[in-house]
């Protein structure tokens, strides 16, 4: 049987599966059609879904037996080779749902799905990385499902047969061994590559330039607004997780502010635990940031628990009290503008900045770039300092990390407006003359 990655790069015909409590079909059908949308694009058709209303999943087969052979016979009526769950599965049903099936068929998880996507997309070493382990911590413990041949085969020590551990369970030793060793490698290595964007950091941070981390939901448009406001040129595709490594770029206002404008990986409901853990150093660029554009993608009938999604996910990361605006994209193909309304009022309400754009065409970047320079000059000094010919070399510090600055050589020194924030302004407070 193929491997998994492979089976991922052909078109394959997919059926996706999913239990669903007593009333929760609604919400279901929301989470397959997202489904969907990750099994397109990980190039896969999909053929054909099998649900159940069950409010405990079987132990074995997640499905009742009855749903398991209706999906046996769908599979094998339409040549499907790949099935997708909506929800995680344990190493032993996999292995189950995968025999219970009389076709061969491979049987993974929304975990695992998203971890193929990952893999295609990730572009930068740090990425590929973040990617490869992600996919070894969540599958080591899987091996013994994935896939008839690591079955066990052979007998039992106590059943007399020759070579009682059979040669499938000897490879299944060798290949947890393998994965173990491979994971420490790639700590080890990732833990390099981490260091080196905490120094990266460091010396945004030292450059005192306002940083802006665009998030949202996955397909929202940060790409394409990073891409309208800096013209970065990178990949913006109408698919999830088109991009996935971050990008920083520097912008500067027609007024003169500096900006560092970052492009996060997306967000997607059920977004699994161990991937925010290997992503982490990825997702931090959204800590470190002075100011997050959250960006949602009006267009879609869901965007409302999409920003939701959002807004938890931020939480959870340590975000919450940032300075936020919220970025209502794709505001050309909105159909629901009651919808719209009441997320305004709701965003008022909580004291947040909210502007509605196109970044496809640049309807309103304008107005969000005016409430970009609002936020970062808050808590910033607009100052005029007048510097002894001896101290010069302050002025090097000033053009690196003040804003709007004018200088003006004279006999007796130099004098400089700038805008300033406060560890700058404390650094500088002796050479003030003036100040609005």
């Amino acid at each position: 049987m193929p491997e998994q990655n492979e089976i991922l790069n052909e078109k394959q015909k997919v059926v996706l599966c999913a239990i669903y409590p007593q009333g929760g079909e609604n919400e279901e059908n929301i989470s397959l059609g997202e489904l969907e949308k990750l099994a397109e694009t990980a190039d896969c058709d999909c053929v054909g879904i099998v649900t159940q209303c069950k409010d405990k999943p079987d132990a074995a087969t997640v499905l009742g037996s009855g749903k398991v052979a209706e999906l046996s016979e769908l599979c094998k009526n339409t040549g499907t080779e790949l099935v997708v769950f909506d929800g995680e599965l344990s190493p032993s049903q996999i292995k189950a749902i995968e025999d219970a099936i009389e076709t061969d068929v491979s049987v993974i998880d929304r975990s695992m799905l998203i971890l193929d996507i990952f893999a295609d997309h990730a572009r930068t070493s740090e990425g590929r990385l973040q990617v490869e382990l992600a996919q070894l911590r969540y599958t080591s413990p899987r091996l013994v499902g994935r896939g008839r041949e690591l079955s066990r085969q052979g007998g039992t020590a106590s059943s007399g047969s020759v070579g009682a551990r059979g040669p499938g369970e000897t490879k299944l030793e060798i290949d947890r061994r393998r994965v173990k060793e491979k994971i420490a490698a790639l700590e080890e290595e990732l833990a390099k590559v981490e260091q080196n964007r905490l120094t990266m950091r460091k010396q945004r941070d030292k450059s005192g330039i306002t940083k802006c981390g665009i998030v949202g939901y996955t397909n929202a448009g940060k790409s394409t607004l990073l891409n309208y406001l800096t013209g970065a040129g990178i990949l913006a595709e109408n698919k999830l997780f088109a991009t996935l490594d971050p990008t920083t770029r520097q912008f500067t206002t027609p007024s003169g502010t500096k900006l560092l404008l970052t492009d996060t990986v997306g967000f997607i409901r059920n977004l699994p635990h161990h991937l925010i853990k290997a992503f982490r150093s990825t997702l931090d660029e959204a800590v470190y940031s002075d100011i997050l554009l959250i960006v949602i993608d009006s267009s879609d009938e869901e965007f409302i628990s999409q920003s939701n999604v959002t807004t938890e996910l931020l939480e959870e990361l340590g975000c919450a009290g940032k300075p936020m605006i919220y970025v209502f994209n794709k505001c050309d193909a909105c159909t629901d503008r009651d919808a719209l309304i009441h997320m305004k009022s709701l965003a008022s309400q909580s004291n947040t900045e909210v502007v509605f754009i196109s970044a496809k065409t640049g309807a309103g970047c304008d107005t969000l770039i005016e409430k970009i320079e609002a936020l970062a000059h808050s808590g910033k000094h607009k100052i005029a300092v007048m510097i002894p010919p001896e101290d010069g070399a302050v002025t090097g510090m000033i053009y690196r990390e003040a804003d709007d600055v004018e200088m003006d050589y004279r006999e007796d020194g130099i004098f400089c407006r700038c805008v300033v924030d406060e560890k700058l302004y404390a650094r500088l407070k002796k050479y003030i003359v003036e100040e609005n």
